[in-house]
């Protein structure tokens, strides 16, 4: 038997392992490269020479119903980003809510801090001038 022959027929037998949640070789996983683990062949063999039979396994997967691992697990951190999106997205409006007022707050205490050191460059004054009256 040629080794690729020997190949196809290894990988066929994975698939049917996998599938029926018999793995010997690999986590069972419904992904090519448990796939390849469980053929014990290398991952490009599915990626470049048996193209077909990598199809064919995802066919045979999509018709069993089950979601891939991968898509799985790619679905669920999407779900999670899109959460954390939008708690970043409510924060960014909160801040871009508090810097009118922040920056209001920075000229006020700039203008006092610049009325302070006024009156500390005048010279003490110890006469104090009394108001005039007003006949």
């Amino acid at each position: 038997m040629s080794p690729a022959l020997d190949e196809r027929d290894r990988i066929r037998a994975a698939m049917d392992r996998i599938l029926n949640g018999a793995a010997e070789h690999s986590s069972g996983a419904l992904t090519i490269v448990a796939l390849a683990q469980e053929a014990e062949v290398p991952r490009n063999a599915l990626t470049q020479r048996h193209l077909d039979l990598k199809n064919e396994f995802y066919e045979r997967v999509k018709e069993r119903g089950a979601t891939p691992d991968a898509e799985a697990r790619l679905r669920a951190t999407i779900v999670k980003l899109k959460k954390t999106i939008g708690n970043k997205n409510e924060e960014l409006d909160q801040l871009r809510a508090d810097v009118p007022a922040l920056v209001r707050t920075v000229n006020q205490l700039t203008l006092e801090n610049q009325q302070l050191r006024e009156r500390l460059d005048q010279p003490a004054v110890n006469v104090v001038p009394l108001a005039r009256r007003r006949t």
